[in-house]
């Protein structure tokens, strides 16, 4: 599903306009943007979370010259899976 699907499937489902329905999904993934970049966390009960994990530096090979350079720590989010979405897709898969 892209972003444009969900929208639709929003301004279907509840009967919004779709410009609505737009600034409606635009208005989430920003809040959800801004808090994981303030290090926050996010929390949707029954479907998952969201988080961001610190990966700290290690040395690298350029796959190209085969010099051995330094990377970086980094800051990556990570989403871990809700455990009644979990169950809800394994019952699916049988």
């Amino acid at each position: 599903m892209t972003k444009s699907d969900l929208i639709e499937a929003l301004a279907d489902k509840k009967g919004l306009h779709l410009t609505v329905a737009d600034r409606i999904i635009n208005e989430i993934f920003d809040s959800m943007s801004d808090t994981l970049i303030t290090d926050g966390r996010i929390e949707i009960r029954g479907f998952g979370s969201f988080e961001n994990r610190q990966y700290g530096g290690r040395s690298g090979r350029n796959p190209k010259s085969g010099e051995i350079v330094t990377v970086a720590e980094k800051k990556r989010p990570f989403f871990k899976v809700g455990r009644d979405l979990k169950e809800r897709i394994m019952e699916a898969g049988d």
